[in-house]
């Protein structure tokens, strides 16, 4: 089966005045269908530069990247729009939510841009909502929740335009070690659902949920492994 991510040769230069900063050097990685990725590495790693490129956040300096068979490194700004409005879902550390509106029209936001009517907007956003366990408090406004639940409103928001990928960057970053495995069973939900992910992360507990581990260092993948699941008790 053709990978739903291709990338070939993907390299990163940036410019620091003179000096010149090698974020990416050559990576090679494939992402298919209902992959559970994890993305790791120490700080400068280039893991944060691969994640934007793939959330076309940023452009690479060479290299091929392509996207369900399209050449999106070859797109222009407006092709580049349209794919993180309308196949890529994104989830930050710092949740990003609009604090003067409830949490129904923060997950709203993306079908703004989409031009769907305002009704098929709301219907679509308690659908979304519903998936993370928060119908009940859509009309609340972000601070009113607790940190969880404000990282559900963020992965709700992320889902509303069914993307085909999501990607999220140290998603239990500010959250406390419970907590953060509630989110974690979240994503393994997803997962069981079909849902591709893609998760940046330093922590190896959060990255023990994924199915795969992919780690960076110096531009470079260093490995590329599987991860065991623990095996379910069997009633005897």
């Amino acid at each position: 089966m053709e990978p739903v991510i291709k990338i070939r040769s993907l390299r990163k230069l940036y410019h620091l005045g003179e000096t010149e900063v090698v974020a990416l050097n050559g990576v090679d990685v494939d992402v298919h269908q209902n992959d559970y990725m994890a993305i790791m590495g120490p700080s400068g790693s280039g893991k944060s530069t691969l994640m934007n490129i793939i959330g076309c956040l940023d452009v690479p300096t060479s290299g091929t990247y392509h996207l369900a068979g399209e050449p999106v490194d070859e797109m222009d700004d407006n092709e580049l729009a349209h794919i993180r409005t309308r196949q890529i879902g994104f989830i930050f550390q710092s949740f990003t939510l609009l604090p003067r509106t409830t949490i129904l029209r923060n997950v709203e936001l993306p079908l703004v841009y989409s031009g769907i009517s305002r009704e098929e907007r709301a219907e679509r956003a308690a659908k979304a909502l519903e998936m993370v366990g928060l119908r009940d408090r859509m009309l609340h406004q972000p601070n009113e929740l607790s940190g969880g639940q404000r990282q559900r409103v963020a992965i709700a928001r992320a889902l509303v335009n069914n993307p085909s990928i999501l990607l999220a960057d140290e998603p239990t970053g500010n959250l406390d070690s419970r907590t953060g495995q509630e989110i974690m069973a979240l994503f393994e939900d997803l997962y069981e659902q079909g849902q591709t992910l893609l998760v940046v992360t330093h922590e190896d507990d959060i990255a023990n949920h994924a199915r795969r581990s992919v780690r960076l260092r110096d531009g470079l993948i260093e490995s590329d492994t599987a991860i065991p699941q623990p095996a379910l008790a069997r009633p005897r």
